[in-house]
């Protein structure tokens, strides 16, 4: 199975690694992709405090897994499996995360 194959929602890439038999997404990736933000990783750092704040524990079950970067080094990024990452779509304030809702799980695979 390829271990960094990157998904696309509405021309939005979001990097995804195959971590302990699942697949694990880059958060940051889909907040860009449902805020059209100009800085993704700022859009994240703010929900992750919001979350804290209101005691939900998605932000501690977020793994720090190496991605590689546009600059084609590996950073490690903020990543959540399905089900913790439906959590996270939850919390985001966009009229995008809709069809991110509307998926339906097939075999632990986020199919965008």
């Amino acid at each position: 199975m390829n271990q960094n194959k990157l998904v696309v929602f509405e021309s939005k890439s979001i990097r995804r690694i195959w971590h302990n038999d699942e697949w694990f997404f880059s958060v940051k990736d889909v907040c860009g992709a449902l805020t059209d933000s100009p800085d993704a990783g700022a859009c994240w750092r703010k929900l992750k405090q919001r979350l804290k704040k209101e005691g939900s524990e998605v932000v501690t079950n977020c793994h720090g897994l190496k991605l590689e970067a546009a600059d084609g080094k590996k950073y490690p990024t903020d990543c959540a499996n399905t089900k913790n990452m439906f959590l996270i779509i939850q919390s985001v304030p966009s009229p995008k995360a809709k069809p991110f809702k509307q998926m339906k799980i097939k075999n632990q695979t986020f199919n965008l």
